[in-house]
C-alpha cells in the first residue's frame, strides 16, 4: 500500500525501511535459513534411523513357498510331501518389515559434518549482517544522492531569481537609453541557459529519487519528501591506522573467510575418516499373513562392521581436494584483506578531500558574494557592463554548487568508510 509509507522521510526511516524491505536481505535470511536446516541434517547423523515397508508377493516358486509359510507360521507336516515341495501351490505373502539401524561409529565422519554445519551457519551469519551493512549503505548513498540532486535544483532557482532580476534591471535601463541592446540579449540568455539547467536538475531528481526507491525495495511511483538536508561534516575521526585495525577486526568478509577456512578444516578431517571403519547396530521386525486373518512376527537384532578396503582412491582423492578447497580459501582471504585496506585508504581519503574541498568552497562563496556585491554597485552606477555582472554571478552559482558536491561526497564518504571498516548500522 502506498498510504503505507510516510510523505516525509528521513534518512533513519529511509534505512528501517530497506531493512524490512530489500530483497536482498530476504534472499540472505534465507540463506540464514538453510544453514540451520543443515545443522539440524547434520545432527541426525548421530541418532538412529527407523524405517516402515509393507509388500505384497504372490509366487509358486519352491524355495519361496517354503520360507513363506515358514514366516506365516503355516508350515504343515503336510507340506514336506514331495509333490508340494516340488509344485507348491502359489501362495500370497502380505510383509510388514520395521528395520531400525543405529550407526554407533563412522570414523568421525558425522561429527566434523555436524561441526561444519554449525560452522556454516556462523558463516550465513556473518554474510547476513554483511547484507544488512550494505542495504544500509546503498540507502545512505541513494538518500545523499536525492539531497544533492534537490540543492543543486535550490542553487539553479536561485540563480534564475537573480537572473530575472538582472533581466529586469537590464530591460529598465535599455527603456531609458542608459544602455546598449546587447547587454539586454545577454541577460535574456543567460536566463534561458538557466532555465536548461533547471529541466536538467529536474531531471536528476526524479532519477535520484527511483534510485532512493530502488535502494529501499519499494514501488518506484512512491516520491518522498526528504527531511533531512546536507550538512557541513566534521572530520573523519579516527586516524587512518585506526580505521584500518578496526577494519582487520570487525570486517564481516574477513570473519566469513575465517569461518570457511574453519570449514575447510572440517571436510579435510570428515574426508579422512572415510578410511576409518563404520559400526552400526542393525535390528529388522517382520510381520506377514496370507490373508489377514492371522499373522506371524519375527525379529533380528545384531551389529555390522564395515571396511573400506578399495573403493578406485576415491578417499583419498576427497582428503586432497578438501586440502585444496582450503588453500583457495587461505588466498582468498589474504586477497580480500588486501582489497579491504585498500577500500578503507580510499573511503579515507576521499572523506579528507571532501572535508577540505568544504572548508575551500565556504571562502570562496563569501569571496564571491563580496565580488558579486561590489560588481553589481558598479553595474548600477554605470562603471561595469552586464557582462562583468553575469561573469560574478555565475562565478557565485558554480562556488554554491561546489559546496554541496563536497558536502555529499563527505557524508557518502564517511558512510563508506565506515562500510570498508565494518562497523557500518542504522544509527
Amino acid at each position: 500500500e502506498l498510504s503505507s509509507y510516510p510523505s516525509a522521510l528521513s534518512l533513519s526511516q529511509a534505512v528501517g525501511i530497506a531493512l524490512r524491505e530489500s530483497p536482498a536481505l530476504s534472499a540472505a535470511r534465507s540463506q540464514v535459513e538453510i544453514a540451520e536446516q543443515r545443522v539440524v541434517q547434520g545432527r541426525a547423523g548421530f541418532l538412529p534411523r527407523l524405517n516402515v515397508s509393507e509388500g505384497f508377493q504372490r509366487s509358486n516358486n519352491p524355495p519361496q513357498v517354503f520360507s513363506t509359510k515358514l514366516n506365516q507360521e503355516n508350515f504343515t507336516p503336510q507340506d514336506f510331501a514331495i509333490d508340494r515341495l516340488n509344485q507348491p501351490n502359489a501362495i500370497n505373502d502380505f510383509a510388514t518389515n520395521f528395520t531400525a539401524t543405529w550407526p554407533l561409529f563412522d570414523g568421525g565422519q558425522s561429527w566434523h559434518g555436524w561441526q561444519q554445519a554449525k560452522l556454516g551457519q556462523e558463516a550465513a551469519g556473518r554474510a547476513l549482517e554483511r547484507s544488512r551493512q550494505e542495504v544500509i549503505a546503498r540507502t545512505a548513498d541513494a538518500y545523499a544522492g536525492v539531497l544533492l540532486a534537490r540543492e543543486n535544483l535550490a542553487v539553479v532557482e536561485s540563480a534564475m531569481n537573480a537572473a530575472r532580476a538582472h533581466l529586469s534591471a537590464a530591460e529598465t535601463r535599455y527603456g531609458s537609453g542608459l544602455t546598449v541592446k546587447s547587454d539586454l540579449l545577454q541577460a535574456q540568455v543567460r536566463l534561458a541557459e538557466l532555465e536548461q539547467q533547471k529541466l536538467l536538475a529536474q531531471s536528476q531528481m526524479e532519477v535520484a529519487r527511483s534510485a532512493l526507491n530502488a535502494a529501499m525495495g519499494i514501488p518506484d511511483p512512491v516520491r518522498f519528501e526528504l527531511s533531512d538536508r546536507l550538512q557541513a561534516e566534521s572530520g573523519a575521526g579516527d586516524p587512518l591506522e585506526a580505521w584500518l585495525a578496526t577494519a582487520r577486526e570487525r570486517r564481516l568478509e574477513l570473519q566469513e573467510l575465517d569461518v570457511r577456512e574453519a570449514m575447510a578444516r572440517e571436510e579435510i578431517e570428515k574426508a579422512r575418516a572415510g578410511h576409518l571403519p563404520n559400526l552400526d547396530l542393525v535390528g529388522n521386525y517382520q510381520i506377514h499373513t496370507e490373508d489377514f486373518d492371522g499373522s506371524a512376527d519375527n525379529y533380528s537384532v545384531g551389529a555390522v562392521l564395515s571396511l573400506n578396503l578399495f573403493s578406485g582412491l576415491a578417499p583419498s582423492a576427497k582428503v586432497s581436494e578438501a586440502q585444496a578447497f582450503r588453500r583457495q580459501v587461505q588466498a582468498l582471504r589474504r586477497q580480500m584483506e588486501s582489497q579491504v585496506f585498500l577500500e578503507v585508504r580510499q573511503a579515507y581519503t576521499q572523506t579528507a578531500s571532501a572535508l577540505q574541498r568544504i572548508g575551500v568552497a565556504d571562502q570562496a562563496i563569501r569571496q564571491a558574494e563580496e565580488a558579486l556585491r561590489i560588481v553589481a554597485d558598479r553595474y548600477n552606477g554605470g562603471l561595469l557592463t552586464i557582462v562583468d555582472l553575469l561573469t560574478a554571478e555565475t562565478a557565485l552559482q558554480q562556488t554554491r554548487t561546489a559546496q554541496t558536491r563536497a558536502r555529499h561526497d563527505a557524508t557518502v564518504g564517511k558512510t563508506h568508510l565506515r562500510l570498508a571498516a565494518g562497523v557500518l548500522d542504522e544509527k
